[in-house]
């Protein structure tokens, strides 16, 4: 019994000499999938609960609605400012480590906020909450790779990426019941705590093998051990870092350049939609459709039931057909189902049904396109290539929200500032993924099955 002891420790002993060897077992895949849920779900709460202060915080300032408008803005330029440097924090210093400090970003972020002085001191600090929204960055890249063997991996994904609803309903649920309570700083103190809680158990997290492979093959070609670097390249399948394929350059590169411009693209174009039908819901529903604004306030709630269940739809969805042919098909249908409701008549039940349709097919594909970014892209420029298409999301919600605004100024209708500032990027978006790379999704090759 002594040689199966012997032959674990030598096991173990190898694999902490080699952590690129490391065995990810299945509890730690489930540990992970937790940590980055709950890392997710207080990201997504610091980041909407400005939003949902907002107005709160204007009257305790003595900001004018369009003063308020304006610093939203001011610091939504700011997230994607800040948003810039996490691919290559990804790239460089680790999955893990890029994690915590983006969640020690966030909770500086909130509890920053709840001492804030004026207008110049809220957008600076809300800047710092691009360190929040860009968690799910990591999450796509580390779970990606920490998921690598398993099965159903993009529906697992999809459950972690189902935190932007469950956030923003606590959000929302956590401030109605606080804010009378602690005021809108003691609800920023609150969800400062929710990132702390995160940091801590993030610290028990393993490292992404694949992470630990890029660095021992740089560091083997560096040492001048081209044959080795090669080898440990090729075990891993990772491609060799020759130094001219790295960061914005590689994924610009011939063979990236396509594909990490409408892959940048569908990012702007869907975030118009996502600030035109889910951020502005309430507006778009109010003055399009002549819905209340009593009965508006029910979108919220089903927004975010709607959303979870498309979440897990398409990354159900994504193990089957392939993401990319999901991401595709289901913001095209969004699209559509965005101009029927908009263009149909003004009946209370068909305008909700619509709706729900509409956010099915715009929220969903977000599962899908997050968890396919991660595997599109090489190793090497993962973390580089995943965040420079996401950093476009912040640039369409400003484009989206401007758009919206300069139509209606110029006397557009709300119905058709809507067809035009959501549903059609909302299309455009879905065309745009026929120029971005194709991916086998297969996680058994059935062909390959049969021969063996």
């Amino acid at each position: 019994m002594a040689e199966p002891s012997s032959n674990t420790t030598s096991e173990a002993s190898q694999h902490a000499d080699e952590p690129w060897n490391a065995v990810i077992t299945k509890k730690q895949i489930g540990y992970a999938s937790l940590v980055c849920f709950i890392a997710w779900v207080a990201s997504v709460y610091d980041y909407t609960l400005f939003g949902t202060l907002l107005p709160v915080i204007a009257e305790d300032f003595g900001w004018s609605a369009a003063k308020a408008t304006a610093i939203n803005t001011f610091a939504t330029i700011g997230v994607f400012l800040v948003s810039l440097v996490v691919g290559f924090m990804l790239d460089r210093y680790g999955r893990k480590k890029t994690l915590i400090l983006l969640v020690i970003g966030g909770a500086v972020s909130s509890g920053l906020s709840g001492v804030a002085m004026g207008a110049a001191s809220m957008v600076i600090i809300r800047a710092f909450s691009g360190f929040a929204v860009s968690e799910e960055v990591v999450n796509a890249v580390y779970l990606n790779e920490i998921y690598k063997k398993a099965k159903g991996r993009g529906f697992m994904y999809s459950l972690v990426q189902s935190g932007w609803p469950v956030g923003a309903l606590l959000a929302a649920g956590m401030t109605s019941l606080l804010l009378p309570i602690v005021g809108w700083r003691g609800s920023f103190f609150v969800a400062a705590c929710a990132s702390i809680i995160v940091i801590v158990m993030a610290v028990k997290l393993p490292e992404s093998p694949v992470f630990a492979a890029i660095k021992e093959v740089e560091r083997r070609r560096k040492a001048g051990d081209a044959e080795g670097a090669a080898k440990l390249a090729a075990e891993q399948d990772i491609e060799v870092n020759t130094g001219n394929n790295l960061g914005l350059k590689g994924v610009f590169s011939p063979e990236l350049r396509r594909h990490t411009i409408s892959l940048s693209l569908v990012w702007l174009f869907s975030w118009m939609a996502i600030q035109v039908f889910a951020v502005l819901g309430t507006t778009v529903l109010v003055e399009a459709k002549g819905v209340s604004f009593e009965n508006s306030l029910y979108v919220l709630i089903l927004a975010n039931a709607v959303g979870f269940v498309g979440y897990l739809s398409h990354g159900w969805m994504g193990d089957r057909v392939g993401r990319r042919n999901t991401v595709l098909v289901g913001f095209l249908l969004g699209g559509l189902a965005s101009i029927v409701m908009l263009l149909g008549p003004a009946n209370d039940s068909f305008i909700y049904m619509m709706y729900a349709v509409t956010l099915f097919f715009l929220l969903g594909p977000f599962a899908a396109i997050l968890f396919y970014m991660g595997e599109s892209f090489p190793a090497h420029v993962r973390g580089t290539g995943t965040n420079v298409a996401h950093v476009m999301a912040p640039v369409g919600a400003i484009i989206g929200s401007g758009l919206v605004s300069i139509l209606l100024t110029i006397g557009v209708s709300m119905i058709w500032a809507a067809i035009l500032a959501g549903s059609l990027p909302l299309v455009l978006s879905g065309l745009l993924m026929f120029g971005t790379r194709h991916v086998d999704h297969l996680e058994n090759d059935p062909m390959k099955e049969a021969v063996a």
